[in-house]
C-alpha cells in the first residue's frame, strides 16, 4: 500500500487538529506527520485512519487515538538517543513515533499474534526497534535496564514496581492508571526511592494484561 499526497494531506490535518488540542512539542508533531498511520491499519479504516479516534488492529486490541499517543508521547521529553522501553507494542505506531523520535527502543508485547504480526511489519516500512519482545509487560526489561523512559500503551490496574526500578535516576514513566478509566500518571525518578508523581486526567485504554503463569 501506498503513501499517496492524499494521505500526507490528511495526516497535516491531523496535526493540525492535535496542535489546536494543545500538543505543542514540535518534535512529536513532526512525527505525527511523517508516519503513514493507514499502514498499521485493517484495510476497513483505512478511510479513518487520520481522524484522531482509536480502531481495533486484532487480538482484543487498538492502535491509541493520535491525541493519546502524542500526549504520552510529549510527556516523555525523549531527547535523541535516549533508551526506551515499550510497553505494549501492538500495532507498531507508538514504537514508530518513538523511533522518529531518535529514542532507542525496546518493546514489549504480550499477544502473540500482535507480536508476530507488527515485528514482520516495522522493518517493512522502514522501522527498526533495538530489541521487539514477545513477554509480560508487568515485568519490564531488566536486562536492558535502567531507561530513561517508560511508556505503558494499555491500563494499568496498579503500578508495576519493576518498571519504576527500571528507570533511570531522571527517568521518566508514562502510565495510565485505573481500571475502566485511566488516569495518565507521570513518575519522575528522583533518587534510588525517591519518585515525583504527576496527574494529567482521564483517558480510556484497553487493560494491560498479566502474565499470570
Amino acid at each position: 500500500m501506498k503513501d499517496t499526497f492524499k494521505h500526507q494531506g490528511m495526516r497535516q490535518q491531523l496535526v493540525e487538529t492535535l496542535i489546536n488540542k494543545g500538543i505543542k512539542n514540535t518534535d512529536v508533531l513532526k512525527a505525527i506527520g511523517k508516519i503513514p498511520r493507514h499502514l498499521f491499519m485493517d484495510s476497513g479504516f483505512i478511510d479513518h485512519a487520520y481522524q484522531d479516534k482509536a480502531f481495533p488492529i486484532g487480538a482484543d486490541q487498538t492502535i491509541s487515538q493520535p491525541y493519546t499517543v502524542a500526549f504520552q508521547s510529549e510527556l516523555m521529553q525523549i531527547k535523541s538517543g535516549d533508551k526506551v522501553l515499550e510497553i505494549g507494542t501492538g500495532s507498531g505506531y507508538q514504537t514508530a513515533v518513538l523511533l522518529e523520535l531518535g529514542a532507542k527502543v525496546y518493546s514489549i508485547e504480550r499477544q502473540q499474534e500482535l507480536f508476530k504480526k507488527t515485528s514482520k511489519f516495522l522493518p517493512k516500512i522502514g522501522y527498526r526497534a533495538k530489541k521487539l519482545i514477545f513477554g509480560d509487560g508487568y515485568k519490564g526489561l531488566p536486562d536492558e535496564a535502567p531507561f530513561n523512559s517508560i511508556i505503558v500503551t494499555a491500563g494499568a490496574p496498579f503500578v508495576p514496581n519493576p518498571l519504576l526500578s527500571q528507570l533511570a535516576i531522571g527517568g521518566r514513566l508514562v502510565i495510565p492508571v485505573g481500571d475502566e478509566v485511566q488516569i495518565m500518571t507521570l513518575f519522575i525518578r528522583k533518587g534510588p526511592k525517591e519518585f515525583e508523581k504527576h496527574e494529567f486526567g482521564e483517558f480510556r485504554f484497553v487493560p494491560l494484561l498479566e502474565d499470570k503463569n
